[in-house]
């Protein structure tokens, strides 16, 4: 991966947002207090995916040994796109058990959100880089594909003490790496490209950041995110994550 540089650096304007005015007639004084609210800003905007991003996701492992299969089982007799489709919204968790399998089997479906419940957990070290992120004042919002769910994640982890729930495929109707996901999140934060920055352990999901402007990392773990945001220029003032206990 080339190297990163500062966020100083790729920025290309000395004030990054263009205030943009519905009103021809906006005072003086109304505009003057726009512009400046929207200069505080803190940049740049921190989006990160969630799932074996932020949060350890249960599919790999718990999912097949509820079901008493293999991996390679599972992925060999479930619907190739009904968990597509649920991510996306298209359908309920109904709708969901009905066509989970191809040959129509059912199954215990609150028994399986019970499980995936219990498997949530946070990544090491990800909650305190949260925190810490969250008190230096920077903007953090999940961008992550997943479905209705993700209101169990958030009743088991409270990421919302950290970040907004603002960008789930499942509310946008539509999955990374869609280019017209990433552009309805920058239409949404009425920000350029450059200042926003995307975590995600998918490369696929980076590259696609990337080729919309976004400035990418791909997730490996928290320290070596520690270390790829502070080459952006990102501070870690006031507060200590688990990485920078550890240099004590």
């Amino acid at each position: 991966m080339a190297a990163l540089k500062p966020y100083h650096q790729l920025i290309t304007t000395t004030i990054p947002f263009i205030y943009r005015s519905s009103s021809p007639k906006l005072s003086t004084t109304k505009m003057s207090a726009s512009v400046s609210a929207i200069t505080q800003r803190k940049l740049p905007v921190l989006l990160f995916d969630i799932m074996d991003t932020i949060v350890r996701d249960p599919f790999y492992h718990d999912i097949p040994a509820f079901f008493r299969m293999s991996m390679k089982e599972l992925l060999d007799c479930k619907h190739p796109t009904a968990w597509i489709e649920f991510e996306k919204g298209l359908i309920d968790e109904t709708e969901l058990a009905r066509i989970f399998f191809k040959d129509g089997r059912h199954f215990d479906l609150e028994g399986l959100k019970s499980c995936i419940y219990q498997g949530y957990s946070y990544i090491e070290g990800v909650e305190e880089l949260l925190s810490t992120l969250k008190d230096n004042g920077y903007e953090i919002h999940a961008f992550t594909n997943y479905p209705i769910w993700y209101k169990m994640i958030e009743d088991k982890l409270k990421l919302s003490s950290y970040l907004s729930w603002t960008f789930c495929s499942c509310v946008i109707g539509k999955r990374k790496p869609d280019p017209h996901f990433y552009s309805e999140v920058l239409q949404h934060l009425d920000t350029e490209p450059q200042n926003c920055v995307f975590i995600d352990d998918r490369l696929k999901n980076i590259e696609a950041a990337k080729d919309a402007g976004i400035i990418g990392i791909q997730f490996k773990n928290a320290d070596s995110l520690q270390q790829d945001l502070s080459l952006l220029g990102i501070t870690f003032q006031n507060g200590k994550t688990k990485t920078q206990e550890s240099r004590v």
